[in-house]
């Protein structure tokens, strides 16, 4: 029975080689035809290097509508929240006590003016009588007479004083706004007692043009200072310097502005130093304005002088494991590894290339997955593309350590 089963097997696996044998031999294949790479040319351009900041929008004018005088609101005839111009009234305290003590100085100021025009006319016959008989009165008599002419004199200044300080307490009855903006709600609402300088009965903010504060590091302060310290820049007080703001719904910095300001000393706690840039808040035809103030922005904030440097499209950039290349094809046509340092997207979806890359390179811009460096290329070239908009790109990190988004931004193109 053992002996069978070997045979069964034996026959069986020369079944297998007789099979194997009457294959037709494998199809040869020859080599894989080349990849045609498109490459491209840098776009040079002027670029200037910025930070980015986050900053807070502050009215020029801000204005505490306070009373001047204490008493009951009468009115409050303006409407919540609309524009309001300097003069015009916004509440009305109860004039009557004001107006009662004002007609009261106007009498007293009257009553001295007689009681000085008396003792005037007596001083006038003293000296008269005096001059055609001088014994007829004593010289204490005649000083006697000039005094009251003079305590007369002041009784009335002092009435006239008096009665200027009530016409003002009925003029402050009507508190009025002192600047241009746009009136703030109701604090308080009719038939209620305000106080003198304390009770605050609503504000005013000018609109147009609005502040906008941001704290800048110590090293980009510095950064900025070099170039104007060294005389490679006019210095900040002999032009203004400006920036660029977006708001939360800009992916870009449509909103031109200046610096007008920054503190004198910088606040060793944070390391930073306040600064401070103005722009305009136009309205549009309905009177309505983006900016306000207590709103956050992000500013761009310039750095150092304008380089020119070589842009790439997105495309072109491989970043791996925290490396950023790029594939070039050198003189030979051979495929070349480059690490390059990239600055910041612009408008146009172009990467700003610090360092790594020269105008005349000739950079892999298509088929990049099948680059090997080293191996001979095909090519086809044709000019940088671009995309028109900028696709809100993640900030490259800050190499100077600054709390700001760093980043690059051009101004002109070749």
């Amino acid at each position: 029975m053992r002996s069978h089963s070997i045979s069964t097997l034996f026959i069986a696996m020369l079944a297998v080689a007789s099979t194997a044998g009457c294959r037709p031999a494998a199809l040869k294949t020859g080599p894989p035809e080349p990849v045609t790479f498109t490459v491209s040319r840098p776009i040079v351009r002027e670029v200037t290097d910025f930070r980015v900041f986050t900053g807070t929008t502050a009215a020029v004018a801000s204005v505490d509508i306070q009373a001047r005088v204490t008493g009951y609101l009468d009115e409050l005839p303006f409407t919540e929240g609309a524009k309001v111009k300097a003069g015009e009234v916004l509440a009305q305290i109860d004039p009557r006590p004001y107006q009662a003590k004002l007609d009261a100085a106007q009498g007293e100021v009257a009553l001295n003016e007689a009681q000085l025009v008396l003792a005037q006319k007596e001083n006038d016959r003293a000296k008269a009588i005096r001059a055609e008989n001088a014994g007829a009165i004593s010289q204490q008599e005649l000083d006697t007479r000039v005094a009251k002419v003079q305590e007369a004199t002041a009784a009335v200044q002092s009435a006239k004083a008096n009665l200027e300080q009530y016409k003002l307490d009925v003029e402050f009855t009507k508190v009025i706004s002192p600047i241009d903006g746009r009136v703030s709600r109701y604090y308080l609402t009719v038939g209620n007692l305000v106080t003198q300088n304390q009770t605050l009965i609503t504000t005013v903010v000018s609109q147009d043009p609005i502040y906008v504060y941001f704290d800048v590091d110590e090293r980009t302060m510095l950064q900025v200072m070099r170039p104007m310290y060294a005389g490679e820049l006019p210095s900040a007080r002999s032009r203004k310097l400006a920036v660029e703001a977006g708001l939360q719904d800009n992916d870009d910095f449509p909103l031109k502005g200046v610096i007008d300001f920054a503190n004198n000393v910088v606040d060793s706690s944070t390391g930073t130093i306040v600064v401070r840039a103005q722009f305009d808040n136009p309205a549009s035809k309905d009177d309505v304005r983006l900016l306000m103030p207590g709103m956050f922005v992000r500013v761009k904030l310039p750095i150092g002088k304008p380089e020119q440097l070589p842009l790439v499209a997105e495309k072109a950039v491989t970043n791996d494991q925290g490396q950023t290349f790029v594939y070039l094809v050198d003189e030979d046509d051979k495929v070349e590894y480059r690490r390059v340092e990239l600055g910041r997207m612009t408008d146009d979806g172009l990467w700003v290339v610090k360092n790594g890359l020269e105008p005349d390179d000739r950079v892999i811009v298509s088929g990049i997955q099948f680059a090997k460096a080293g191996e001979k290329a095909q090519l086809k070239e044709a000019p940088m593309p671009t995309t028109g908009t900028s696709p809100s790109p993640t900030p490259q990190p800050d190499r100077a350590g600054s709390p700001g988004e760093a980043g690059s931004s051009t101004s002109s193109g070749s």
